[in-house]
């Protein structure tokens, strides 16, 4: 058994190459040749919270268990646990923060691929954190932005990301003075904040807009308001069994009659071609990406082989 630093991972898997790893993983998905377990929660007085989530391959013969804990105070740390099942064996333990950055950026970059205009180059932002850094850098990759308009609250926040990732991507990355500047006329929109209430609204969408709702995973939060989600003619999730449990924006719109579930398919039968993520240039399209397992025993055994292999 071996344990991969955090470091080694960034080592080891880039965002360069993590689209493909997250379209292998959602393929299998999509094909039933992986099986996914949903987020499971335990809460502690004082807030703190364990979070574990597991999936296995039936192609590689891996599992991979996710634990992290989350403390309003503390942050958060993320372990990723490898097994091969033939052997019953732990291969390794693995540090998983930069994992779930990149493979929550890789997801919104793969539906932004299938689900987009291909003619997509206005990128709208909400959002200048970390998380924010992979999202923007992942969709980079799979369509030719000409022009990303990113807010936040924090005027000096949102203006050192646009400068920052400018200089990385070669980029025309602008700080805007709102939500509604950032989203109007954009192609592609991407939400990634700690918002409990509604930071996009529906009626600055345009037709055409593919919208990745990538910042919460808990019912009581949600990014876009139920207008968002009604004009949404193509509405995909990672997995239907945790975004019923964990996809506000969803399940709030659910709970006032405005979205039926029946709407929803999932990315994986995009990717593995029994669902069309796009029917017409001017529809709405939206992925709502809770995070699942499966994306981290991909990336996590690409990481693992490939730290052995340089060992």
């Amino acid at each position: 058994m071996v344990h991969i630093t955090e470091d080694q991972v960034k080592a080891a898997v880039s965002i360069h190459d993590s689209v493909g790893l997250i379209e292998e993983a959602f393929l299998r998905l999509g094909q039933g040749q992986m099986v996914n377990h949903p987020r499971r929660r335990i809460r502690l007085e004082g807030g703190a919270f364990l979070h574990a989530m597991e999936a296995g391959c039936h192609l590689t013969r891996r599992f991979a268990s996710k634990l992290y804990v989350t403390h309003p105070e503390q942050g958060a740390r993320f372990l990723v646990t490898l097994f091969d099942s033939d052997r019953a064996e732990i291969l390794a333990t693995i540090e998983a923060d930069a994992l779930g950055q990149i493979r929550t950026g890789a997801a919104s970059a793969l539906a932004t691929k299938y689900m987009a205009r291909p003619n997509a180059t206005v990128m709208g932002l909400l959002g200048s954190g970390w998380q924010a850094e992979s999202q923007l850098a992942a969709i980079a990759q799979v369509r030719t932005l000409g022009e990303v308009r990113v807010y936040s609250p924090t005027q000096a926040n949102r203006e050192k990301f646009a400068a920052t990732m400018s200089e990385r991507l070669g980029l025309n990355v602008l700080p805007v003075e709102s939500a509604e500047v950032a989203i109007k006329g954009a192609d592609i929109v991407t939400t990634i904040t700690k918002s409990r209430s509604p930071v996009l609204k529906g009626q600055w969408l345009s037709p055409g807009t593919h919208i990745n709702a990538a910042g919460s995973n808990h019912i009581k939060r949600r990014e876009l308001d139920t207008l968002a989600v009604q004009l949404s003619q193509i509405l995909a999730v990672d997995e239907l069994d945790q975004a019923r449990s964990e996809a506000g924006d969803l399940v709030q719109a659910a709970d006032e009659e405005c979205f039926f579930w029946e709407r929803a398919i999932e990315l994986g039968e995009i990717v593995a071609g029994r669902r069309i993520g796009r029917e017409s240039d001017d529809q709405i399209t939206l992925f709502e990406s809770q995070g699942l397992a499966a994306q981290d025993l991909i990336l996590a055994d690409a990481v693992y082989k490939r730290v052995v292999a340089s060992s």
